[in-house]
């Protein structure tokens, strides 16, 4: 099994979910149900089966074949794997069956590493950026076809990168010649020549792969289906932790924990607080990794996990 995927806040993870009320008090004879979102190389997934009782039952969901074979690894009857996006969860359990849901978003380190899979622009490989190799077009038959307003817009939504407008204009420019990127190293290269300033520390292509690698996964629309998803599945006082990479993510995170953490009334009804219907979430806290954590691991450094509580008689 890789052993080489450090996975972010683990110990964290663990005890925002077996610490909720569902799972705190867990007996032998108690059905807990746990959905790990992505399975990646199996950390939290195998964590987690440590605290949870014998006749528990954990789904891990990956998109990425490479993942699910080594998931496949994994004997215990406990668990089961699923090749498919956690923004489809709500097909693989009933709603108000889940006890704890743990969301681990981005990219896993093997994916990153591994040149063949395109995700990176360090090292020369095709450049593919599709978590399912099954599925999809690859980011060089993207930006292949694209319009360069369309390669613009994901760049600058995705990326947030202020030079979108260049970089799509000498992706297309390469293109009319012929010479569309077709490897990591070649789009890093182009990017490069366009894009004159950066961060301190950071290569001129991170933010247009990580764009391109957003869109092309479709990432952020999976992240909205998915928390809805998970709403709908948590039982009254079962728990969501969701760890996110970067500002996109998190902020989407923060602003469905947020929406559905307070009730909106018309302005100017006669409501006595008493009566108000019950919102459907509680916001338990904001965790990020300690220094120690990201001295080891430098890739957990801009890693936030949110964690929230389905109410108890709430509906989502």
């Amino acid at each position: 099994m890789n052993i080489s995927h450090r996975p972010v806040l683990l110990a964290e993870a663990v005890t925002a979910l077996v610490g909720g009320p569902l799972i705190q008090n867990q007996n032998s004879a108690k059905q807990i149900l746990v959905i790990d979102g992505t399975f990646g190389r199996g950390g939290h997934t195998q964590a987690l089966l440590k605290e949870l009782n014998p006749s528990a039952r954990m789904i891990s969901f990956d998109k990425d074949l490479d993942a699910i074979a080594v998931a496949q690894q994994i004997n215990d009857p406990r668990l089961k794997i699923v090749h498919d996006s956690f923004a489809q969860m709500d097909q693989y359990a009933e709603a108000e069956s889940v006890d704890g849901i743990l969301l681990d978003l981005g990219i896993s380190s093997p994916q990153v590493d591994e040149a063949h899979r395109g995700f990176s622009f360090r090292r020369e490989g095709p450049l593919d950026m599709r978590m399912n190799t099954d599925h999809g077009l690859t980011a060089a038959e993207w930006l292949e076809q694209a319009p360069p307003e369309e390669i613009t817009h994901v760049i600058k939504t995705y990326g947030e990168e202020r030079f979108a407008y260049q970089i799509a204009k000498a992706i297309v420019a390469k293109r009319e010649e012929g010479l569309s990127p077709k490897t990591t190293t070649e789009l890093a290269s182009l990017v490069a020549s366009v894009v004159r300033t950066r961060e301190a520390g950071q290569d001129p292509a991170t933010r247009t792969f990580q764009a391109l690698r957003i869109f092309i996964n479709r990432e952020l629309e999976d992240l909205e289906l998915g928390l809805k998803a998970a709403l709908k599945l948590l039982k009254p006082g079962a728990r969501l932790a969701v760890i996110s990479f970067h500002s996109l993510e998190d902020r989407i995170v923060k602003q469905f924990m947020q929406a559905h953490a307070k009730v909106e009334v018309p302005r100017g009804l006669p409501v006595r607080e008493k009566d108000l219907p019950q919102s459907a979430l509680e916001i338990i806290g904001r965790v990020k990794p300690s220094d120690a954590e990201v001295s080891e691991n430098p890739r957990a450094r801009s890693a936030i996990m949110r964690v929230a509580e389905k109410r108890m008689g709430a509906v989502a």
